[in-house]
């Protein structure tokens, strides 16, 4: 079964809700790490971390966090190493996060994303792959890059 970790602050907790049901419908087991229910909320810098841990642990391949612009979720998840979290507000923003930059964490804004929008945003992400769809001479250089990102990251968290 394919499986998918997701998470909201209140801002995007309406949001979180429908994009959860639709996982659920289109087969996925969905884990919620938070916010369960509107009145009792968790802010975006309690959520992020629960979820990132998971990717980081590798529960998860890939993980989806919704606030009310998504960029504080991103801010969060992205200090935790091996999480790549990308804020996107369009389709073509949530393919090319992960053709171009395997981002492993999609984050959303419930302020700016519709729930029918948010949904195929989620749908495009979860089903494109590292390069996909590029053309060959871009594939080689993201495959390098990647590689050279590896190494700064590997620098910046040197024990």
């Amino acid at each position: 079964m394919k499986k998918i970790v997701i998470g909201s602050d209140k801002s995007g907790f309406f949001l979180k809700e429908a994009v959860k049901v639709h996982l659920a419908e289109a087969g996925y087991e969905v884990e919620d790490c938070g916010t369960k229910n509107v009145d009792e909320p968790m802010p975006y810098f309690q959520v992020a971390p629960i979820l990132a841990k998971k990717i980081q642990d590798q529960e998860y391949e890939k993980g989806i966090l919704i606030c009310g612009t998504g960029m504080g979720m991103a801010v969060v998840a992205n200090k935790f190493r091996g999480v790549y979290a990308a804020v996107c507000e369009s389709t073509y923003a949530a393919r090319m996060c992960r053709a171009v930059n395997d981002a492993n964490v999609l984050t959303m804004g419930g302020w700016v994303t519709a729930d029918v929008l948010g949904c195929e945003m989620a749908d495009v992400f979860l089903n494109t792959g590292f390069t996909q769809g590029l053309e060959e001479w871009r594939q080689e250089f993201l495959r390098n890059a990647r590689e050279e990102v590896f190494s700064l990251e590997k620098q910046i968290y040197a024990d």
